[in-house]
């Protein structure tokens, strides 16, 4: 596992960033953890008031893209509010050495679990010894 192997500098990936200014429609990013291991990348998002027919995981050109539209209708007459909900949206550069036509997701709760194998040619192998 080499040190930072996820995290890269945006602008030397070119992940292309939501225009804020031209959307009307504003946007939350999620809590995200995102765990390397041997085997792979496990990424685990926080994202309340989702369903799981509209949450959209993709991954295009080394981004990996999170969004998730909410509802915004709640019952009744709000009263008094300090939060209002938004839509999700998260990117990530993620690395080429990880499978993507593997990975696996699963959206309980309000959290998404992502599981993206590396590439059998990324996983540290044990090289046998010999007596000879």
């Amino acid at each position: 596992m080499g040190a930072n192997s996820l995290t890269e500098r945006s602008d030397e990936r070119n992940v292309q960033a939501r225009e804020e200014t031209r959307s009307s429609e504003k946007y939350t990013k999620p809590a995200v953890n995102i765990i390397e291991t041997e085997e792979g990348l496990t990424l685990t998002a926080d994202i309340p008031g989702a369903s799981k027919d509209t949450l959209d995981v993709n991954v295009e050109k080394g981004i990996l893209t999170i969004s998730a539209p909410v509802s915004k209708s709640m019952p009744g007459n709000p009263i008094y509010t300090e939060f209002e909900l938004a839509s999700y949206y998260r990117q990530f550069s993620i690395p080429e050495s990880l499978d993507h036509e593997k990975a696996k997701a699963d959206f309980a709760n309000g959290i998404l679990t992502l599981r993206v194998p590396k590439t059998e040619a990324a996983k540290p192998r044990k090289i046998e010894i010999k007596v000879a």
